[in-house]
């Protein structure tokens, strides 16, 4: 698995309380990120950012998924 810097838009504000997050994953797949009692999910919809030089693709924001008890 190759992973790269990704840029993340969309979702609830407190997740980005400290600012918005790059992180390395893999970018064929669902970003999935732990927040409060559930999941924030991140989908790569083909779009791509350049970001000090490096061109990094854009993970929108899907849908939130509770933790099942």
């Amino acid at each position: 698995m190759t992973s790269a810097k990704i840029v993340l838009t969309g979702g609830p504000e407190r997740l980005f309380a400290c600012g918005r997050a790059q992180q390395p994953v893999n970018p064929q797949e669902k970003v999935k990120i732990l927040l409060g009692a559930g999941y924030e999910h991140f989908v790569h919809n083909g779009e791509f950012l350049v970001i000090e030089g490096e061109n990094l693709p854009v993970f929108q924001w899907s849908e939130r998924t509770k933790i099942a008890e």
